[in-house]
């Protein structure tokens, strides 16, 4: 008779510093859209406070790209979301950098 192997498969969870990486790229993407309509709607007036909101994505970008990175060496878990923020940040931390070299220029 033949040995039958059993295999079981325990349900992993998802990182949780991989959960708080895609949190801080969806804040971030919230955050880069209300300064967008606070500078149209405030008119020019106070520029500043959508720039300090912009400063402050800029920032969180970068906090979540190490967030991100530092979740994949969490063990038995998955990292699918930790895929997901580290690449989205990553992305928008670029996007950034381009924006205030643009505007160096």
């Amino acid at each position: 008779m033949a040995r039958r192997y059993r295999y079981s498969f325990a349900k992993k969870k998802e990182s949780g510093k991989g959960k708080w990486s895609a949190a801080i790229a969806v804040l971030s993407v919230v955050l880069f859209l209300t300064a967008i309509y606070a500078s149209f709607w405030l008119e020019k007036k106070y520029e500043f406070i959508a720039g300090g909101v912009c400063l402050f994505t800029a920032m969180l970008t970068v906090y979540g790209f190490i967030l991100g990175l530092r979740s994949f060496s969490e063990k038995n878990c998955t990292h699918v979301t930790s895929i997901i923020g580290s690449i989205t940040n990553g992305v928008f931390m670029v996007a950034w950098l381009g924006f205030y070299l643009i505007g160096l220029r």
